[in-house]
């Protein structure tokens, strides 16, 4: 990569990445240590090339993902005494995404995914689906329907 971005640039760069499905630049954005977690069915994977085979060997070809919007702290900076401008440490860390994501038999799917960088990469991730459904009729009174 190079420069260095700030947290919310790297966000914003893995999660063009992600929706494009391209491998290579998701591993230029992963620390070395990287791993997702998918709650749902209890399993982790483990690093780049696990989750590339993944992807490469899902059944009927590569999900259509969406993204929706990306929300976190940005990145924060201080100025001391001898104008030297800091990154505050810990500051911007945990990002969160939304999904919208399409799997070849037409099964969509509203994702959360959970961002954790480290030393300016992404870390690790927590994702969480749930299929959408219709409003029970008994709310409409209180509510607003898309």
């Amino acid at each position: 990569m190079g420069e260095r971005l700030s947290n919310e640039e790297v966000v914003r760069r893995y999660g063009t990445a992600s929706a494009a499905a391209d491998l290579e630049a998701l591993a230029a954005l992963r620390h070395s240590d990287w791993q997702v977690t998918w709650p749902q069915s209890g399993e982790r994977v483990h690093g780049n090339e696990a989750f590339a085979e993944i992807v490469r060997n899902y059944p009927g070809g590569t999900p259509r993902t969406t993204l929706s919007r990306i929300i976190g702290a940005e990145d924060r900076w201080v100025v001391t005494a001898g104008n030297t401008i800091l990154r505050v440490v810990g500051s911007g860390d945990f990002w969160w995404a939304e999904w919208q994501v399409t799997y070849p038999d037409g099964a969509m799917y509203l994702c959360v995914d959970l961002i954790e960088l480290r030393d300016g990469l992404v870390a690790r991730e927590t994702v969480y689906w749930a299929a959408p459904f219709d409003a029970p009729a008994w709310r409409a009174p209180w509510v607003e329907t898309r």
